[in-house]
């Protein structure tokens, strides 16, 4: 039997596959929050089981005035409270060679000048090979201007180019409509081709949504089962315990429309719903997914107030704490209509999915962090073991955690041991962590950097992808405009959400998961 416990699962399976090419990374805002948390933490894990390839460095390139050895200082503090493997000294010295750090003014000319220089510099020290990655992890309204500074600056390759490249990495917000969205495609388009731009969702770097295709089309049992003659309904879940935080400016004009269901979602009901890809192929997966986009309903005429519910968090506890509700948070208006939590009702109308509705939810300050996607089955006719109306069987549920205790759990009906017939539903559960070991799954940074360097856009998203997306968002984001509300229902921080949710999914005879 396979040593799982000492195989890296970023590598077991992709040796043929996922070759990460030397280059610099320059990440854009290398003094900030994601930077600290989650980049740098994410390759110094990729150094610490030895996926970086041998000629690498990143660059921090931020407003903020540091030296070499400062942003050094500031990466190790970040490791050491963010990191999934532990801070180790020898492993950690000879990762700080790789990283330096140049003060940057993103307006100034200048400042693109002095960092070619230093890149030439440590593309040298580094055998580097010239190969450059661009991490945009700054506003969306900035991304415009620094992509002209670079290619003004010479630092930018053709496509064409064989022997070097040059990437680039966009963080969401990837718009903030249909009219924006396609506004940044456009600024990214006439520097970068298609091919050297990747638009990053984290999610999809999380191993149970990549776990979706696998489960699908890995297994003989579940494709054939996979479609409206045998799926009652799909629920999706993405619920956060925190509240707004430190981002309200930023939440105020996103809410939960924009800054879940937009992305994380739409990309989960996509991996579930798409049909079999021929290869594993960035192309190919990304055209299926695209071709589930294009087959949500839209929602037209009144569909909106039926279909979708939103509300805020209203003062509560999170685990025996007291919170405030949104509109008491600091920065947020007295007045605000922002949505904290949204639930809606969709399909996805082709041959496969007609009739087959998807619930999706997502909200903040909600009773636990959890992630989850459950294909619910038909129930059982009401023959032998189903026939006492007053207490039916449960239907067969399959049901994919991707955060926390990432798995994939079944329920079934089974008997209970006795004289008896009785009838009890039980789940077959599997976790990562407990087959996998503790430190099998990783972050899906790792992933996805790695998978930048490799050049390999399978888990990013496509221009059209993009704007698929926000084509459907659309149709509600207009309906609210519509209909401008003066306020919104609230629920209780701590609690599942709002009964206006509840009745949106009991009306149609079915109810909300327990997670």
């Amino acid at each position: 039997m396979a040593d799982y416990q000492n195989e890296n699962p970023l590598t077991v399976g992709l040796e043929k596959t996922l070759h990460p090419q030397p280059c610099s990374l320059v990440i854009f805002g290398g003094s900030g929050d994601l930077s600290r948390r989650k980049l740098l933490p994410a390759l110094y894990n990729l150094a610490f089981d030895g996926l970086l390839p041998t000629g690498f460095a990143a660059i921090g390139f931020a407003r903020s005035e540091m030296a070499d050895h400062e942003f050094r200082a500031f990466a190790a503090e970040g490791v050491q409270k963010f990191s999934r493997r532990r801070y180790e000294a020898t492993h950690w010295q000879d990762f700080e060679r790789s990283l330096f750090y140049r003060t940057a003014s993103f307006e100034d000319p200048k400042s693109y000048a002095e960092l070619k220089a230093a890149l030439e510099a440590i593309e040298s020290q580094r055998a580097t090979l010239g190969n450059r990655v661009f991490y945009l992890a700054i506003p969306p309204t900035m991304i415009g201007l620094c992509v002209k500074q670079l290619q003004a600056a010479g630092l930018i390759y053709p496509a064409k180019q064989t022997d070097r490249f040059s990437r680039i990495v966009v963080e969401k917000p990837l718009g903030r409509d249909l009219e924006t969205a396609r506004k940044l495609n456009d600024e990214l388009g006439e520097v970068f081709d298609e091919s050297q731009i990747y638009r990053i969702d984290h999610y999809l770097g999380k191993e149970t949504v990549q776990n979706i295709l696998v489960m699908r089309f890995g297994n003989s049992i579940f494709e054939p089962l996979w479609d409206q003659k045998n799926i009652d309904h799909v629920q999706i879940t993405v619920a956060e315990e925190e509240g707004v935080g430190t981002r309200a400016g930023y939440y105020e004009e996103a809410g939960a429309l924009r800054d879940i269901v937009q992305n994380h979602i739409l990309q989960l009901v996509c991996m579930t719903a798409m049909e079999p890809p021929y290869q594993m192929n960035a192309e190919v997966i990304r055209s299926h997914k695209l071709e589930v986009l294009r087959c949500l309903r839209p929602m037209v005429d009144e569909d909106f107030q039926r279909y979708v519910v939103r509300a805020q968090y209203a003062a509560g506890y999170c685990r025996g704490v007291e919170v405030p509700g949104y509109r008491n948070e600091q920065g947020i208006r007295p007045d605000s209509t922002t949505e904290t939590y949204i639930a809606m009702r969709v399909f996805v109308d082709n041959w496969r999915w007609a009739g087959v509705p998807f619930y999706l939810r997502t909200g903040k300050r909600m009773a636990k962090r959890a992630t989850e996607i459950t294909v619910q089955y038909k129930t059982v006719p009401r023959v032998l073991f189903n026939v006492d109306a007053a207490n039916p069987l449960e239907p067969n549920a399959l049901s994919l955690r991707i955060q926390p205790d990432e798995g994939i759990s079944l329920r079934i009906s089974a008997k209970l041991p006795g004289p008896k017939v009785r009838i009890y539903p039980v789940k077959m559960d599997f976790r990562y962590g407990s087959t996998f070991g503790a430190q099998a799954s990783p972050e899906a940074y790792e992933r996805l950097l790695l998978e930048v360097m490799a050049g390999d856009a399978t888990l990013f998203m496509r221009r059209d992808e993009v704007e698929a997306a926000w084509q459907w968002i659309s149709s509600i984001q207009q309906g609210w405009a519509r209909n401008p509300a003066k306020w919104l229902p609230e629920y209780k921080a701590g609690t599942w959400g709002p009964v206006e949710a509840d009745r949106l999914i009991e009306s149609d005879g079915r109810q909300w998961r327990t997670l």
